[in-house]
């Protein structure tokens, strides 16, 4: 009787071990939070490629009213365009050990490392604006860049009637806008306006002053120019300065970003478009999306930010 009852208890063990391995082992969906819910303060740490250009200046208010609404701490880190000062800045919110980052990189690639050193650290990391070609993200909050810089290049084609000479400003080699924009405007412009010749396409970094001395050198190269695409409003301000300083008239400019000075030159008849991207909406999705995601939400891996065509 006693083997009996022994081999019942070893056949039911056997039953419930067999049953406990066949049911499936739970998995942590790749959106949910790595780390418990934060209850203190929280703190969010804001590195922007630069606050000499308005755009950012615009995408840093709307982040700081998000965050004052959510009544959460903000750093702001101005990198000033440099990779070696946003990697010292991210590290530097890392030894201050804020809840998360938010980043606007300056180089898609220079900044890979500080993000690495963010996700050793347990700190989760969101990009703004501009994406990172590796470490861990948890969200990117962007426009599509390659659908504005195609938006672009189909106004500008129908402006100059499908044919002639154009130009193309790049902006900081190495960034995903200055890569996307580029990629949208220039695959529209091979397949869909072949008649048009792009004669230049030079780098002038974002910037205003580089944009109207790279532009005065091509006004000199080139005595015919039909259109001008700038992959930002900074440095197609500063082709036109050049262009009108060097009494060039008939010339087709489009921008992107639509910053107020550029908002008034399309009002005044010198820009013909911009496409707008609304950097306040970043700043504030960017600090609602870390503040959802610290809080214990589930947020999307990519979040997007609509464009339009300003035009007069």
């Amino acid at each position: 009787m006693k083997n009996l009852l022994k081999l019942i208890s070893i056949v039911m063990l056997v039953s419930l071990l067999l049953a406990a391995c066949a049911q499936p082992t739970p998995t942590t969906p790749a959106q949910q939070p790595t780390t418990p819910p934060q209850t203190g303060e929280v703190t969010l740490g804001l590195v922007i490629s630069t606050l000499n250009n308005p755009f950012f200046v615009t995408l840093r208010d709307g982040a700081q009213k998000a965050a004052d609404a959510a009544g959460v701490k903000l750093i702001v880190v101005d990198a000033q365009d440099d990779s070696a000062k946003m990697t010292a800045g991210i590290e530097d919110l890392i030894n201050k050990k804020v809840s998360a980052l938010l980043i606007n990189p300056t180089d898609s690639d220079a900044v890979v490392p500080a993000i690495q050193k963010a996700n050793d650290a347990g700190i989760p990391v969101f990009t703004v604006d501009r994406g990172a070609n590796g470490g861990t993200v948890v969200s990117h909050i962007a426009s599509d860049n390659v659908a504005g810089g195609k938006m672009a290049a189909e106004f500008l084609c129908k402006a100059i009637g499908g044919k002639g000479k154009v130009v193309e400003l790049q902006g900081i080699a190495g960034t995903s806008a200055a890569r996307d924009r580029g990629q949208g405007f220039n695959d529209y412009m091979s397949t869909s306006c072949k008649d048009a010749q792009i004669v230049a396409q030079q780098t002038a970094d974002f910037n205003r002053d580089k944009g109207l001395k790279v532009f005065e050198n091509i006004l000199q190269a080139q005595p015919e120019i039909n259109g001008v695409f700038a992959h930002n409003d900074e440095m197609i301000l500063g082709a036109i300065q050049a262009a009108e300083a060097a009494g060039r008239t008939g010339i087709v400019f489009v921008g992107f970003d639509a910053i107020d000075d550029a908002v008034q030159a399309v009002k005044d008849g010198k820009l013909a478009a911009t496409v707008a991207q609304q950097p306040d909406v970043m700043g504030k999705l960017a600090v609602e999306t870390a503040v959802k995601y610290l809080s214990g939400g589930k947020v999307e891996t990519y979040i997007p930010v609509p464009l339009n065509l300003v035009t007069k």
